[in-house]
């Protein structure tokens, strides 16, 4: 039963991490805006896929939750 409790304090952390990312993503200078996302933009229609932005996020956050699952495991 505790590791169930260890797990939610880490998903827990991490939707707060997300969220923050969330209001402070307009601060942060690169953020969306890297060479190899996607727009596309025509008169009346706009589509931008920040690919390369998520592949960043997701190797940080992957790196982040391993560094914490670490020292949970201990």
């Amino acid at each position: 039963m505790t590791s169930l409790g260890k797990i939610l304090l880490i998903f827990g952390g991490v939707i707060i991490v997300v969220g923050l990312l969330f209001i402070f993503a307009q601060h942060i200078p690169f953020f969306g805006k890297l060479p190899g996302d996607i727009l596309i933009k025509k008169d009346n229609f706009s589509f931008y896929f920040p690919i390369v932005t998520f592949i960043i996020i997701s190797i940080v956050l992957t790196i982040v939750i391993n560094v914490i699952l670490h020292f949970f495991n201990k």
